[in-house]
């Protein structure tokens, strides 16, 4: 989890700042935080931490806010854990079936 949460909250710090410079540059033309080639920047950034999390097996549900499963089992029932932004621990699962809506604290 620490490493995990690093990634995350990285991922949140930056999904913030790209969103202010594109803003910026979509509605002023220019920014202090810098033009395209920081944007790409930000963009390749993001990317390279949502790889490491597929990478490591976990699912990418979505970015804003970053909603992470990891594949797992729960009393012979297949499950996926679900860490949401904000959570500092991993203590939510669903049904594979039930998806997001289906959440339920772990037992």
């Amino acid at each position: 989890m620490p490493e995990l949460l690093e990634r995350a909250d990285a991922f949140v710090r930056m999904r913030g700042e790209l969103a202010e410079l594109a803003h910026e540059l979509r509605t002023g033309g220019t920014s202090e935080a810098g033009g395209l080639p920081e944007v790409k920047a930000y963009e390749a950034r993001l990317d390279e931490i949502l790889g490491w999390f597929e990478g490591q097996g976990i699912e990418v549900k979505g970015v804003a806010p970053l909603l992470l499963d990891f594949p797992s089992t729960l009393g012979g029932v297949p499950v996926r854990l679900c860490w949401l932004e904000g959570d500092r621990d991993l203590a939510w699962y669903h049904r594979d079936e039930l998806g997001f809506a289906g959440r339920r604290p772990l037992p």
